[in-house]
């Protein structure tokens, strides 16, 4: 049986015209949303910086933060209060320490994992988890193509955390989404195939009714 997926719209955008009018466009359709931010460092793009974001209330907001330093980021992520923040493994620091603080501010923690690297090499962080993030695109970019081989790391993930919700983010569009949908993931995030549809709102419909469809999936 499949498992029950959530369809979440990202944002990712460079200044502040930008991120309101995609705000204001996804608010008509959903709640939970992904925000993306970039450093300029661990990722080669640089987005609008996490001072200027904001949302509506009745959002859950997921930040995923591409940033080398985390630990630089938590006095403005206290002020924001998300519901969950995902760091990257690959960053230059030590995310136990991270994710505890986290939760000490009733935070969720997720980590995401580079195409190049393998589940059982962050076994702890993907333990000290809630979300773990299957990166699947380019750093910093939307409307890349999904590197769909990166499936393959979802049933390691299971095999170490059960219980752990596990996201897709790269590329996901109406072509793949039903594919994504049966590979025992939890969330999928959609980038370009929602924000740069001429309406977003029937594009994210049609693909929660891409996911819903029954029969075999080619």
């Amino acid at each position: 049986m499949i498992r029950e997926v959530t369809i979440v719209p990202t944002i990712l955008v460079d200044n502040k015209k930008d991120f309101r009018d995609q705000a204001e466009r996804i608010n008509v359709f959903t709640r939970r949303v992904q925000i993306d931010l970039t450093d300029g460092v661990f990722a080669p793009t640089t987005t609008l910086d996490i001072t200027n974001v904001w949302w509506p209330k009745n959002w859950i907001t997921d930040l995923h933060m591409m940033v080398s330093k985390p630990s630089e980021y938590m006095d403005t992520i206290a002020k924001l209060t998300p519901s969950m923040v995902i760091f990257h493994a690959e960053a230059s620091e030590n995310l136990l320490p991270i994710f505890e603080q986290l939760k000490s501010m009733d935070i969720h923690c997720g980590v995401a994992l580079l195409p190049s690297t393998y589940p059982g090499a962050v076994q702890q962080y993907i333990e000290a988890a809630d979300h773990c993030l299957v990166f699947a695109g380019q750093l910093g970019v939307q409307g890349s193509p999904a590197d769909l081989m990166q499936m393959e790391k979802i049933q390691l993930i299971r095999n170490i955390k059960p219980e752990i919700e596990i996201g897709w983010d790269g590329g996901a569009n109406i072509s793949n989404i039903r594919a994504l949908a049966h590979c025992d993931l939890d969330v999928i995030n959609v980038g370009s195939a929602i924000s740069q549809a001429d309406n977003p709102a029937d594009m994210f419909n049609q693909l929660v009714a891409e996911i819903d469809k029954s029969g075999v999936v080619l």
